[in-house]
């Protein structure tokens, strides 16, 4: 019978952890983390994108354009109404986020290079839209860590796109830990090989203490091997992480009222395009991981790609997040956390507005004028910086482009936007690129 090689036994042993820390490694030691260039006491600690894939309609959520004319060609079906003592205008498909228009911050000049969903989603996570980079999460994971020695800074719920959590050439680390795909349900969704109840944790610690008694034996003959501590290190974050994960994704200690009020499970069926996941359960998932010291939480709904059926499916989406979001800023808020966390709500473009009072019922894509928000981490609360044109169809004021977010939202969290750099394949890249981005002080409370 032939042994075992060492590669076998990495694979079958500890839940398959010191097996996909070799095969991904990629020079994990080389980007241990370690103190980055910090230009400031940081505003924020930790981020929660809310990412809404297939591009929000922005015309009929937060960018007010009033109707003028029975052929306009300006404003919303929908109504809007100015909330809270801000006076934002938001939309009647929004109620429940618009009782904390008083902690929004919206940027309606947001734009971007192409109105292309692969490429546009792929520039919003990591500021190229033609190759793989390191996404935005990897990017804060590899300058600041995480806060929780037992988790990772990093965590994506409910994505099939690996661009949206990779690492790519940072240490792989720094790749977000996906839970949930699409296409798996959130009510079973799990962190891939910790969850694994074959073996009790007893056990799984006397496995995993001999495989590192090899490997530190090994390693022993290989001094300087970055590699080989590199998989030292990340099996025992795979232990950790099943002394830590499976309690915060069991969401029954949870009071029903809390439930509620995210809408846990009570998410509707899909309706023609638009697909749905248990958001709720999402939200919910988010603010436990941010109270747990995972510094980058990434959610996402979709589709936002309303075309022949604009109104029924926008309906759709705006009903099952907006019940999840407003409980997620009220949670944040009363928990002390949103003073030190960023919310970020968006997506990969916008789009063009229906025409009142026409008849049609189809929009297509708009990355040259439309709308994000943040809340808390320091920027200023009900606040509205950036225009679009009277169309609402281009930015024209108050410009933000994904590189100037990605600049603010490093800055806000303490970091330089443009030091914080890696060197790969001969020299150095930053997530805002070679143009650089332009930090966004004007939002900045």
């Amino acid at each position: 019978m032939n042994p075992l090689s060492r590669r076998q036994m990495l694979q079958s042993a500890s839940c398959g952890f010191g097996y996909l820390a070799f095969s991904g490694l990629n020079g994990i030691a080389q980007g241990a983390l370690r103190d980055r260039p910090a230009i400031q006491s940081p505003r924020a600690k930790r981020v929660i994108f809310l990412f809404m894939s297939g591009g929000p309609a922005q015309l009929d959520t937060f960018d007010y354009k009033p109707q003028t004319g029975k052929k306009a060609h300006s404003g919303s079906v929908y109504d809007f109404q100015q909330h809270g003592e801000s006076g934002l205008w938001i939309s009647e498909l929004m109620p429940e986020t618009a009782k904390h228009a008083d902690k929004l911050c919206i940027l309606n000049g947001m734009h971007a290079d192409t109105g292309i969903h692969a490429q546009s989603a792929l520039q919003l996570h990591t500021g190229d839209r033609l190759r793989e980079r390191p996404s935005l999460g990897s990017w804060v994971s590899y300058g600041l860590g995480t806060e929780n020695e037992n988790l990772p800074g990093f965590v994506s719920l409910n994505t099939s796109r690996p661009s949206a959590y990779s690492s790519s050439f940072l240490p792989s680390i720094h790749t977000g830990t996906p839970i949930g795909t699409n296409g798996q349900a959130m009510a079973r969704a799990t962190i891939e090989n910790v969850n694994s109840s074959h073996l009790t944790l007893s056990a799984k610690r006397k496995q995993l203490d001999y495989i590192q008694y090899l490997n530190q034996n090994h390693e022993a003959a290989r001094p300087g091997d970055a590699k080989l501590d590199g998989v030292i290190r990340s099996m025992e974050l795979g232990y950790r992480m099943q002394t830590t994960a499976p309690d915060l994704l069991d969401l029954s200690t949870e009071s029903q009222e809390t439930l509620d009020r995210y809408q846990v499970g009570k998410q509707k069926a899909p309706i023609g395009t638009c697909r749905m996941s248990d958001f709720g359960r999402q939200c919910l998932l988010a603010r436990r991981f941010a109270e747990a010291g995972v510094r980058f939480i990434e959610l996402n709904h979709g589709s936002w790609d309303q075309h022949k059926n604009h109104r029924r499916d926008l309906e759709a989406n705006c009903a099952a997040t907006d019940g999840p979001i407003a409980a997620l800023l009220e949670d944040l808020d009363q928990r002390g956390l949103l003073e030190d966390t960023l919310v970020v709500w968006g997506g990969e473009f916008g789009r063009p507005g229906l025409t009142p009072g026409n008849g049609k019922n189809e929009t297509g894509h708009n990355a040259n004028g439309f709308t994000f928000w943040m809340a808390g981490g320091g920027v200023k609360p009900g606040f509205t910086y950036g225009k679009t044109d009277s169309t609402g169809a281009r930015a024209v004021d108050g410009k933000v482009h994904f590189r100037d977010l990605h600049a603010t939202i490093l800055y806000q969290m303490g970091l330089d936007p443009h030091a914080l750099t890696y060197r790969h394949a001969g020299r150095n890249h930053r997530l805002t690129g070679p143009e650089g981005g332009r930090v966004v002080k004007e939002i900045f409370a």
